[in-house]
């Protein structure tokens, strides 16, 4: 089984407008309402390829519902923790005649030490040798910054392997628990080394950093670049076909979701950098927080050029 963890999960809200003016009334051309969070977004591509997953969430107010019902009418099963508060919402705009995106992001409601007891004696529930256990996204205020790092050992001392898409402390104290795959993107992975990532040697120093915590596979995702994916000593490199992008929002998360369909599936390094960046790319090419079809999946996996480094 496959168990997505979702700490601070989301409605996301996307407006489409022909031209964007600061100061003035706008008129969206399209609106458009998306379960979201990073790890619902990897359970909606996993139902895409046809993989069922358990959505693991942390939920509030009457958004906290909507989500509920969302991955009801999708299909997912879920199990939540209910906390005071509402569950956030976040804007997307989109201004049509420059392709440009402005995104404003809610904080999410606080967490008590409760709310974090009760999620852990969830996971404590849940956890079973074998699974694969995907925990994705920044923390909610309140949340303590090594929580990432107490799930991922308790998930592992039962012999579940936990992925980890997140960033700053998080991601650093996470990292120390030595989950079996991270998936920073360029950004997150500059801030976890210390310097810029500005050339390929770069980028494959970087994954020995994360290596050398004890993980097992590294992938750097890199937008249209597609992606860096490392296990042990080796590293290739996967590129996508030039694509419309409509939307990247949730185009990592579907990434994270084609590298772990692949790898749980049992597939070589390589087919799993193929399939991650077929994923995001796909996800890329829908409007809103879209995730691609299976079909569109698979016409683009063809066309991933996938090198060793």
């Amino acid at each position: 089984m496959i168990v997505t963890v979702n700490l601070n999960p989301v409605l996301d809200r996307t407006l489409a407008l022909p031209h964007l003016t600061v100061g003035q009334i706008n008129r969206a051309r399209l609106v458009r309402l998306d379960v979201g969070g990073k790890g619902f977004n990897v359970s909606r591509a996993l139902l895409e390829l046809g993989t069922p997953s358990l959505a693991l969430g942390v939920l509030g107010g009457a958004t906290g519902e909507m989500l509920r019902r969302g991955l009801e009418e999708l299909g997912i099963p879920g199990d939540f923790v209910f906390v005071e508060g509402e569950t956030r919402q976040n804007l997307t705009l989109l201004d049509e005649s420059t392709g440009l995106y402005t995104k404003i992001n809610e904080a999410g409601p606080r967490w008590t030490l409760e709310t974090v007891e009760v999620l852990l004696a969830k996971v404590r529930e849940h956890v079973a040798p074998g699974d694969a256990w995907v925990m994705a996204g920044r923390l909610p205020p309140g949340a303590p910054p090594d929580l990432y790092a107490r799930l991922i050992t308790l998930v592992q001392s039962e012999g579940a392997r936990a992925y980890l898409d997140s960033s700053g402390e998080p991601l650093r104290r996470a990292c120390e628990a030595a989950p079996y795959g991270v998936k920073p993107n360029v950004e997150e992975a500059e801030e976890m080394v210390g310097h810029r990532l500005a050339s390929l040697e770069d980028l494959v120093g970087a994954t020995r950093v994360f290596l050398d915590f004890g993980i097992q596979v590294v992938a750097i995702s890199r937008g249209a670049q597609g992606a860096l994916v490392a296990r042990g000593r080796r590293v290739v490199q996967a590129m996508p076909p030039p694509v419309e992008v409509k939307s990247p929002v949730g185009a990592g998360d579907a990434f994270m979701a084609g590298l772990v369909w692949a790898l749980e599936g049992g597939r070589d390094l390589v087919e799993a950098a193929r399939w991650a960046v077929a994923c995001g790319t796909a996800a890329a090419m829908e409007e809103g927080t879209g995730v691609g079809a299976r079909e569109k999946v698979e016409i683009l996996a063809s066309q991933i050029v996938v090198e060793e480094v």
